[in-house]
C-alpha cells in the first residue's frame, strides 16, 4: 500500500513536469447542490486530464534498461495521452492500446504525441489483453493506468494541493474507474487531514467498484458518456486502500452526467467530459448527502468530442424547457405558418427551426404537419407559449 511520503516524492519528482493546477470555489454548483464546492480544475493540465501526474511519476521511475526498451499503455483515452506526452519528452518510445471506440478526439491527440496508437477490442479489458500480449513480443514496458504504486502515486498529488490551496475542505468526492485516482488521493488526504471523508462516484453501467465492495459479482456494461471511467476490472492495489481509507461510493445515473457536465459548461464556464464531471454528477443526484459540507472536486479532464458537448448542452435545454420541440396538426391554408410564428414570436420565443410537411405525415390531404422548434427564457416561459397554441392548434411536445 502506498503511503503519504510516497505521494510527497511523487510530488517532488513531477514538479515542473505536470502544472498545479488551480482551485476554485464555485457558487454555481454549490447553489444547486447546497455545499460549498471548490473545483480542482485538472482539465486544465497540458493533455487536458488528471492522468498527468500518475504517467509523469510512473516514467520518472523506469530504469535506463527499461527506457531504452519503450513503453506501452492500454486507455480510453487520457491515460493514454499523458503516456505518450512524458515518454515523448523524456525520448521514449510510445505503444498506445486503445478500444475501438474510443472518441475520435482522445485518438488524434494520442497520436499527436508521438505515440504509436493501435485500437483493438470493444471494451477497455479488451484492450488490455492485447497491451499485455504485444508488451511481451515486443519487450516493451507495460505502464498501467491504475493498478500501479507509482501511478497511484502520482495521481495522489492532487489531493495534496487541492488541500494546501483550499484547506477548509472537510469532503473529497472522487470519480472511479480502476481506482488509481481515488486511492492516491484518499492515502493523500488520510494522511494530512485524519477525520477527512473521501468519496468515490461510478456511473451506473460501470459500477464495479460498488459492486466489489458490497460483496457482489461485478457485471457491467452498456453505452455511457463517462467512458473514461467505463472500466470492469478494479485494480488490487486501489482497492486494497480504498478499502481502508475511502468512506463511500456512490453510483450516479447517467443523466445526471450529462447535467453535470451541462451545469459546468454553462454555469461555470467550464468545459469537462463525462468520466471530468461524475464528481459534479453526484453533488447533484445525492444533494442530502452533501449539504452544508465543504466539498472538494477534482474536474479530471475536459477531452469531451465537441459534437457530444453540443449535444449535452442542446438536451439540457430540452430537459428545462428552455428548448421546446412541438408537432402541430395545422390546416393546409394561406396564413397559418404566419400566425403560429408570430404567435410565438409576440410572446418573446425564438424559433429557430421549422419544418412544414404536407404530403405524407399528414392524415388528411386538406391539412399539414409543422415541426417548430424555439426557445425560451425557461420552463415557465414554454408552458405560457404551448398553452396560447393549444387554444387553437391541436398539437404535441416531443
Amino acid at each position: 500500500m502506498i503511503t503519504l511520503a510516497d505521494v510527497r516524492a511523487a510530488a517532488e519528482r513531477i514538479a515542473g513536469r505536470v502544472l498545479h493546477t488551480p482551485s476554485v470555489p464555485c457558487d454555481v454548483i454549490s447553489r444547486a447542490c447546497g455545499a460549498e464546492v471548490t473545483l480542482k480544475l485538472d482539465n486544465l493540465q497540458a493533455t487536458g486530464a488528471f492522468k498527468e501526474r500518475g504517467a509523469a511519476n510512473r516514467l520518472a521511475l523506469l530504469t535506463e534498461t527499461e527506457r531504452r526498451a519503450g513503453v506501452i499503455a492500454m486507455s480510453a483515452g487520457n491515460h493514454a495521452q499523458a503516456v505518450a506526452r512524458h515518454a515523448q519528452l523524456l525520448g521514449i518510445t510510445a505503444v498506445i492500446v486503445m478500444p475501438k471506440h474510443t472518441p475520435l478526439t482522445k485518438v488524434s491527440r494520442t497520436a499527436a504525441w508521438g505515440a504509436r496508437v493501435v485500437l483493438h477490442g470493444d471494451t477497455l479489458a479488451e484492450a488490455a489483453a492485447h497491451a499485455q500480449a504485444l508488451s511481451e513480443q515486443e519487450g516493451l514496458v507495460f505502464i498501467h493506468p491504475y493498478d500501479d504504486a507509482g501511478v497511484m502515486a502520482g495521481q495522489g498529488t492532487m489531493a495534496l494541493e487541492i488541500l494546501a490551496d483550499s484547506p477548509e475542505i472537510d469532503t473529497l468526492v472522487v470519480p472511479i474507474g480502476g481506482g488509481g485516482l481515488i486511492a492516491g488521493c484518499a492515502v493523500a488526504a488520510c494522511g494530512l487531514r485524519p477525520g477527512i471523508e473521501v468519496i468515490g462516484v461510478e456511473v451506473a453501467a460501470y459500477a464495479a467498484m460498488a459492486q466489489r465492495l458490497a460483496g457482489q459479482p461485478v457485471s457491467v456494461g452498456g453505452t455511457t458518456i463517462a467512458e473514461g471511467i467505463a472500466v470492469r476490472d478494479i485494480g488490487l492495489g486501489p482497492l486494497s486502500v480504498i478499502r481502508a481509507h475511502v468512506a463511500d461510493v456512490v453510483v450516479v445515473p447517467e443523466r445526471a452526467v450529462e447535467e453535470a457536465i451541462a451545469l459546468l459548461g454553462e454555469g461555470a464556464k467550464i468545459v469537462a467530459e463525462g468520466a471530468g464531471a461524475s464528481g459534479i454528477a453526484a453533488l447533484l443526484a445525492f444533494p442530502d448527502r452533501f449539504k452544508g459540507r465543504r466539498v472538494g472536486v477534482p474536474i479530471t479532464g475536459g477531452n469531451i468530442d465537441p459534437r457530444i458537448f453540443a449535444n449535452v448542452l442542446l438536451r439540457n435545454l430540452l430537459r428545462d424547457g428552455r428548448l421546446v420541440r412541438l408537432v402541430l396538426e395545422i390546416p393546409d391554408r394561406p396564413g397559418v405558418l404566419a400566425d403560429i410564428s408570430g404567435r410565438i414570436g409576440g410572446a418573446g420565443g425564438n424559433i429557430i427551426d421549422v419544418s412544414h410537411h404536407r404530403l405524407f405525415a399528414s392524415p388528411s390531404v386538406q391539412a399539414a404537419q409543422l415541426e417548430v422548434m424555439f426557445e425560451t427564457r425557461d420552463a415557465e416561459h414554454s408552458a405560457e407559449i404551448v398553452h396560447a397554441l393549444e387554444q387553437i392548434y391541436t398539437l404535441r411536445r416531443v
